[in-house]
């Protein structure tokens, strides 16, 4: 299983370990990853993710995933939260008209 977030599409980042001498060599930042259960209150299903602690903290800041969601970029979400987007769009446009 790969260390992606499911939600953001981040991945793991790359830099360089400063010792004090100032040598630089290469390490790896690797994300802070959970397996949550998030609530889509438009389309009454649970998602299960597996996302990093900094979207679990954003999707907490924002209020629910249905904000997250709506209020995020296209661009910057993964496949799957863009598949799950369009269905919210797709029942939101279908409630109101």
């Amino acid at each position: 299983m790969s260390r992606i977030c499911e939600l953001t599409n981040r991945r793991k980042a790359v830099g360089n370990k400063v010792s004090h001498s100032n040598r630089k060599t290469k390490r790896t930042f690797c994300l802070n990853l959970h397996k949550v259960t998030l609530y889509s209150h438009i389309l009454n299903k649970k998602f299960r993710l597996r996302i990093a602690a900094r979207t679990l903290r954003t999707i907490d800041y924002k209020g629910d995933l249905d904000a997250f969601l709506l209020n995020t970029r296209t661009i910057k979400l993964s496949e799957k939260a863009q598949k799950i987007k369009r269905e919210l769009k797709k029942t939101l446009a279908k409630n109101a008209g």
